[in-house]
């Protein structure tokens, strides 16, 4: 007796199709397992075989090899118990296999033969209709993630003797599960911009950032709003499209951290990771890989507060995903690649206590402020594009009742200077001033004579390095797009070198 069902898990972002192959022959009692399996696959022999018990329909005292193909990628997750049961019961004849043949099966179960929910449904239902199946079978609680696809049929199932009911009567009819799709696109934050007093510098170099997506440093003293306005420079981000938010759903279904109620990731993400992460909880990995905070942040901010409390080797691993926009994990048995287009703000103190450099309240030594900063690399410093520092509220900027500008304000701004963009560089593969690469700059950062003439005393005061310097000139091009100017002018420039100010004043 003999039967294939078809699965999938998540490689990367993707899903493939894996091949769940059972066989029940005479011998001796036994129940197999191959197919270069993870310990979590592995173990689905046991769940199996007492949840099939359970659930009235026991496997009988015979030889039972299970065999999940290709054998040269090896498996991980839970979500291949389901077709592993499916799988027995069809090689039983308890289950139609040919019925089967034309859904992807995935899901975990339990030993009562529930069928609990598992990560990675959403990309698995891209596949399935990526692969022209009819439909997909998921755990219950899943269902309306895999609704999100349309064009295939999703048959939620809450255990095992439910599982085998509609394969006996509903899978060879119409019915579907049906998620309504009325509200599931909207986006909306809980925060805006006009809650920020004061700050008037921050809040324009933030505005420069996301105009042509740059990375942002904010110094200043403990209080000063620095983390408050961070949170909310994704609203003022343009909204998603349908794809880069299906593509961020995705990638938060492998880590099975999408909204139960809101299953679309609507908005920017915001990811602020504490500093005792790990490079690995940072860059993602691990034994069998998942995407780390940066994929996370994939479209979206990540905020890394108290910068130079990060450990070095945690901050040096963002040095390639920042020139990249992905990164890359390679490892014994697979390398794989994760988005991460992401924009980088961080925040941290001038010293150690703060108050730098006040010394009516910073008590600490010239060493003690020169040990504090250097704990932030010269080499990531160059990958930040804006510098800016924050001054701290006055009382009356707290009590003033005047509303600081909307984010839905500056984010019409911000998508104007964006459509500018999208639309010089609609031949090439990249689509914001920030990822201009050097063979362009000559084309798309073009000085005038007055510029020309002015930028070396620049370039020798500030000691710039060749990447700093076309990070400048990136920054006054979008300065320049935010005026809707054809011409890099010396003002576009002079502002940009204002925002390389805190660098040069705190670490040269």
């Amino acid at each position: 007796m003999y039967s294939v069902i078809t699965t999938a898990i998540h490689y990367g972002l993707d899903a493939i199709p894996v091949q769940v192959e059972a066989d029940i022959s005479e011998g001796l009692p036994c129940f197999e397992m191959v197919g270069f399996l993870s310990s979590e696959v592995r173990e689905a022999r046991e769940r199996v075989r007492t949840a099939l018990k359970n659930s009235a329909h026991p496997i009988p005292p015979k030889r039972v090899t299970i065999n999940l193909t290709p054998a040269n990628i090896r498996k991980s997750g839970t979500g291949c118990d389901l077709p592993v049961a499916a799988a027995i019961l069809a090689a039983q004849g308890v289950l139609d296999e040919k019925l089967l043949s034309r859904y992807i099966l995935i899901g975990e179960v339990s030993l009562n033969g529930a069928i609990l929910p598992v990560g990675g449904v959403l990309s698995a239902a891209i596949l399935a209709k990526k692969e022209s199946y009819e439909g997909i079978i998921v755990p219950e609680q899943n269902a309306r993630e895999a609704s999100i696809i349309s064009g295939i049929r999703v048959v939620p199932v809450s255990d095992l003797p439910s599982f085998i009911t509609r394969c006996e009567t509903e899978l060879s009819g119409e019915t579907a599960y049906q998620q309504p799709v009325t509200d599931i696109w909207e986006t909306s934050y809980p925060v805006d911009f006009s809650e920020v007093c004061g700050q008037k510098t921050l809040r324009r170099a933030c505005e420069i950032a996301v105009s042509g997506m740059h990375n942002l440093l904010m110094i200043g003293p403990p209080g000063s709003g620095k983390s408050m306005v961070a949170k909310r420079i994704p609203t003022i981000l343009p909204d998603l499209s349908r794809e880069e938010k299906l593509e961020l759903s995705q990638i938060y279904s492998i880590c099975s951290l999408l909204d139960e109620k809101r299953i679309v990731r609507n908005e920017r993400p915001f990811r602020s990771p504490h500093h005792t992460s790990t490079p690995q909880a940072i860059a993602g990995g691990g034994k069998y890989p998942r995407p780390g905070e940066i994929s996370l942040a994939h479209h979206g901010v990540l905020f890394l507060d108290e910068l130079p409390e990060f450990p070095t080797r945690t901050l040096e691993v963002l040095r390639e995903p920042l020139e990249d926009r992905q990164i890359h994990i390679s490892r014994l048995d697979a390398s794989i690649t994760y988005p991460a287009d992401f924009i980088l703000a961080a925040s941290m103190n001038p010293c150690p206590c703060g108050y730098y450099p006040d010394r009516n309240r910073c008590s600490c030594s010239p060493s003690a402020i020169q040990n504090y900063m250097n704990r932030v690399s010269q080499a990531l410093l160059d990958r930040i594009d804006l510098s800016v520092e924050s001054q701290e509220i006055t009382y009356a900027q707290m009590q003033d009742k005047t509303r600081s500008e909307s984010s839905a304000s500056i984010r019409k701004r911000v998508e104007r200077v964006h459509e500018i963009q999208r639309e010089r560089y609609k031949e090439k593969p990249y689509r914001f001033n920030s990822q201009i690469p050097n063979a362009d700059m000559d084309l798309y950062c073009a000085l005038d004579e007055e510029c020309k003439q002015w930028i070396p005393e620049k370039y020798e005061e500030y000691q710039l390095s060749a990447r700093t310097y076309h990070k400048i000139l990136k920054i006054a091009r979008t300065l320049a797009d935010m005026e809707e100017s054809g011409q890099i002018r010396r003002e576009h420039l002079e502002e940009a070198f204002f925002y390389r100010s805190p660098n040069k004043k705190y670490w040269r």
